[in-house]
């Protein structure tokens, strides 16, 4: 669908779940695609593309906003079909292009069904850097790690476009973040930036004007308020191993229990190694 002058939206479902992922398409006398969603979007993609006047082969630039299955399963064979150069931070890099030490370092659910192979980056980007997209257009480059250290999200001035990968945790999803100090400073820097008309989020359907940054308000609110849980059931149960707290804190904050696995722990640990904050809204 469009959501903006420019920007397109398509919206692929996990099938397993209830949880979904966006990617986003930008028009211009080229293609930008922002993120290539799982393996088999591809299809989903070529066909929006033709059925709205373009082809794959207007594709110039994959931009991968971090190296998550959900965000590059379908890129190897976007870049195939289209002939496109794949862009990512430099500290994405190395899950993109070896999808198995990826799978060995962070073991998800059906991750070979999202990914069937690694893709070559072509284009290496780091905060403050500008995709040129001709015309005077330009895609900011914003590093916000915490999600994930490679975690970039992208300015479309153009259209008050910001595309922020999974930056951004949805109120009363799963929480899913490796640093959640640096998350929480990411969220902070990409409510200063001025001027978003719509927030092109990855787990969140796009937000407008003031809801956009509203959105951002949420994702602080929620983060502190697993904090909290996670402090709290720590503190009076100190001796329960990684996975039980885990599961404790996915019941409190109304969750299901069976959530519980390796990347869901790891952003429960986070907020231990973040215990000297009591309230992670105060982070400077």
């Amino acid at each position: 669908m469009q959501i903006a002058e420019h920007v397109h939206a398509l919206r692929f479902p996990f099938g397993v779940s209830e949880r979904f992922v966006y990617v986003y398409l930008i028009y211009g006398k080229r293609v930008y695609l922002i993120d290539a969603g799982f393996f088999g979007s591809e299809t989903v993609i070529t066909d929006y593309l033709t059925k709205t006047g373009r082809s794959p082969q207007d594709i110039s630039l994959v931009i991968q906003t971090h190296s998550h299955p959900d965000h590059i399963g379908a890129t190897p064979a976007v870049a195939k079909e289209s002939g496109c150069r794949v862009a990512a931070h430099t500290e994405a890099v190395p899950w993109i292009e070896d999808v198995e030490k990826q799978f060995r370092e962070r073991p998800t659910p059906n991750f070979n069904t999202f990914v069937k192979g690694p893709v070559k980056v072509d284009v290496l980007l780091k905060d403050g850097d500008a995709v040129d997209m001709g015309d005077d257009q330009r895609l900011r480059v914003i590093h916000n790690p915490g999600h994930s250290r490679g975690s970039i999200s992208l300015f479309y001035e153009e259209d008050g476009a910001l595309f922020s990968g999974d930056a951004i945790p949805a109120k009363g999803d799963v929480p899913i973040y490796e640093d959640v100090v640096t998350l929480v400073r990411s969220i902070r820097m990409l409510k200063e930036i001025e001027g978003i008309k719509v927030l092109c989020a990855s787990w969140l359907d796009p937000q407008y004007g003031k809801r956009a940054y509203e959105a951002m308000d949420d994702a602080l609110h929620y983060v502190q308020y697993i904090h909290e849980a996670v402090l709290k059931i720590n503190s009076d149960n100190p001796r329960l191993q990684s996975e039980e707290l885990c599961a404790r804190v996915l019941k409190e904050i109304g969750l299901a229990e069976s959530e519980t696995r390796p990347v869901v722990v790891t952003s429960i640990e986070a907020h231990l190694q973040a215990s000297g904050f009591e309230n992670l809204l105060d982070v400077s």
